[in-house]
């Protein structure tokens, strides 16, 4: 029965990702008609509210310090999303943008040690000069193919490496629902408070934009991180973590289909090189899932 449940879990967990890798799609429509700063904020408060309509039973009794502590997550996780969107926005590949955002994945340890004085596992040292060389085939793909684009979503994988570090940092004594619910509240909010300081906004929406946007708030976001705290809950963390390096696959995939996005040489050897990364700097979470028990 147990095996079953982590069967569930793991096949719930890759439709988690599927639905991440549609969330860059939704959200590249939306920006169409939509100021980006705008859309995240009201894309965030509105998928924190479902979250708390669904979990309305988990938040009785919080401790103020642990509301304090997702709070200011949250404050990251907006700086976070600022990076994210204005790269998404600027960007003309979200394949190349999506393998550069999941360089968090490496950089979690990395900013452990420079913030924490943690001591990274060797596989992140082995990891980090394979994402590099990754990083340089994306800009440099067939002579001087940089976007300024890249270094928002490379700001985008410091800030998710900082929230994640601070998440594990915190004790926070709360069910996962309401964490990702305060989360996303606070982030929108600052990015709606900077979007009213910065941006200027439209007169009008379109039924496609409108539609684009309640697809990336609903299903992107409510729907994906409901199945995501369902599944994280029925297996172990590091099964969870590995399956969540699918996400850039999928949005790569997408947008080929999408938008008719191609790769050059040196984009895909890139984009391959920083899956390895991720893959290798996860290495000792995957040698635990195939180790007999």
């Amino acid at each position: 029965m147990k095996q079953v449940t982590h069967i569930k879990a793991e096949l719930i967990l890759v439709f988690v990702t599927i639905l991440a890798g549609f969330g860059w799609i939704f959200s590249k429509e939306a920006l169409a008609g939509l100021p980006p700063l705008f859309f995240m904020g009201v894309r965030f408060i509105i998928a924190g509210f479902v979250l708390f309509l669904a979990g309305q039973k988990y938040f009785r009794g919080l401790d103020w310090q642990d509301v304090k502590q997702a709070s200011l997550v949250g404050m990251v996780m907006g700086i976070t999303m600022m990076f994210w969107v204005t790269g998404l926005d600027q960007g003309s590949n979200l394949g190349v943008g999506a393998f550069i955002t999941s360089l968090g994945v490496v950089l979690v340890p990395v900013v452990a040690r420079f913030m924490f004085g943690a001591r990274p596992p060797l596989s992140i040292w082995v990891a980090l000069p394979v994402a590099i060389i990754g990083l340089g085939f994306l800009a440099l793909n067939n002579g001087l193919d940089f976007e300024f684009a890249h270094l928002y979503f490379l700001g985008a994988a410091l800030g998710s490496a900082l929230q994640l570090n601070l998440l594990s940092r915190f004790s926070m004594r709360m069910h996962a629902l309401v964490l990702t619910a305060i989360q996303l509240s606070v982030a929108g909010c600052l990015l709606l408070f900077l979007s009213l300081l910065t941006e200027t906004l439209p007169h009008s929406i379109s039924i496609e934009v409108a539609g684009w946007f309640l697809a990336s708030t609903l299903i992107a976001s409510s729907l994906r991180f409901l199945l995501q705290t369902y599944g994280m809950s029925l297996t172990p963390v590091s099964h969870a973590a590995v399956i969540m390096n699918l996400e850039p696959v999928w949005t790569a995939i997408f947008a080929v289909f999408w938008f008719s996005e191609s790769m050059g040489g040196g984009q895909v050897i890139g984009c391959l090189l920083i899956f390895i990364a991720m893959i290798v700097s996860r290495w000792p979470q995957i040698r635990a899932i195939f180790k007999p028990h």
